[in-house]
């Protein structure tokens, strides 16, 4: 489907990855717009990617595909400016963290069929897990076109709306949690004595080991951590530091605080 054009209204850094994905997996970029409110960034893109950086309102009248990407406290301006343009024949793809689907289809004309995705940052490195979700008027159609254009950047799923702000929490805000747990792991190597460097490569090829066997063994984490658990050993001796300090009982309260947050983002930009 790349005779489809597409438009990144607001190619911030997740617009960024979507534009740079694409442009990866082979879409034309003759068939690629992105929008800018600032003139440096909007160079810095063309010089980038080669790609016409345009007004919103050309964007909304070239494109096939609307994929708006601009901050959630942004997104009522912007949708003032451009939702009265917005035929029932354009894909608008939402980006945009925390907003559902109603709060486009309330500034939207009626018939405009919404998706809304939640990614994350390992798009850079086509690595990302994307969350689609169908909205009003979408059809199979939509959602594959969806799946084509965020596949370059990874794994997609589907999802019903209803657990995106869960996924918002768990794999939109996940990456963050991964390097916070591997800067602490780098420093207690520090503090056993090993060189910033040694303990650095050590934990990061840990980490991309233990996650390829978490993706590719098929095997609960449980199981993968058992066998790694000897009786009396060095493993099991760290895992009862760790439940004795609560970190499983932090996770669950740190997941469920941002997704709180996500439903407060919702309700203050409604």
């Amino acid at each position: 489907m790349t005779n489809k054009t597409v438009a990144v209204i607001g190619a911030g850094k997740i617009g960024e990855l979507m534009l740079s994905g694409l442009l990866r997996a082979g879409w034309p970029v003759d068939r690629l717009l992105a929008t800018s409110r600032r003139t440096e960034r909007a160079d810095e893109l063309r010089q980038r990617y080669g790609v016409r950086v345009v007004d919103n309102l050309t964007a909304v009248a070239e494109a096939d595909v609307l994929a708006i990407s601009v901050k959630p406290q942004d997104a009522a301006t912007l949708l003032a400016e451009i939702g009265p343009k917005v035929p029932g024949d354009k894909l608008v793809i939402s980006l945009c963290a925390g907003l559902p689907t109603s709060f486009f289809a309330k500034r939207l004309q009626d018939g405009v069929p919404i998706v809304r995705v939640m990614t994350n940052t390992p798009a850079l490195v086509d690595e990302a897990m994307t969350a689609i979700s169908a909205g009003p008027h979408v059809t199979a159609a939509h959602l594959a076109l969806a799946e084509e254009m965020f596949k370059p950047l990874g794994a997609t799923i589907r999802v019903p709306e209803s657990q995106q702000d869960a996924v918002t929490a768990l794999s939109g805000s996940g990456p963050a949690y991964f390097y916070l747990l591997v800067e602490a792991m780098i420093d207690a190597g520090i503090l056993l004595g090993l060189p910033r460097q040694v303990a650095h490569d050590l934990i990061v090829q840990t980490a991309i080991g233990s996650a390829v066997m978490l993706r590719d063994s098929g095997e609960h984490p449980v199981k993968l951590r058992e066998a790694v658990t000897s009786p009396a050993g060095t493993t099991i001796s760290a895992i009862r530091e760790l439940e004795n300090h609560g970190v499983r009982a932090a996770l669950l309260a740190a997941l469920e605080a941002a997704r709180d947050r996500a439903r407060e983002l919702a309700e203050q930009n409604s």
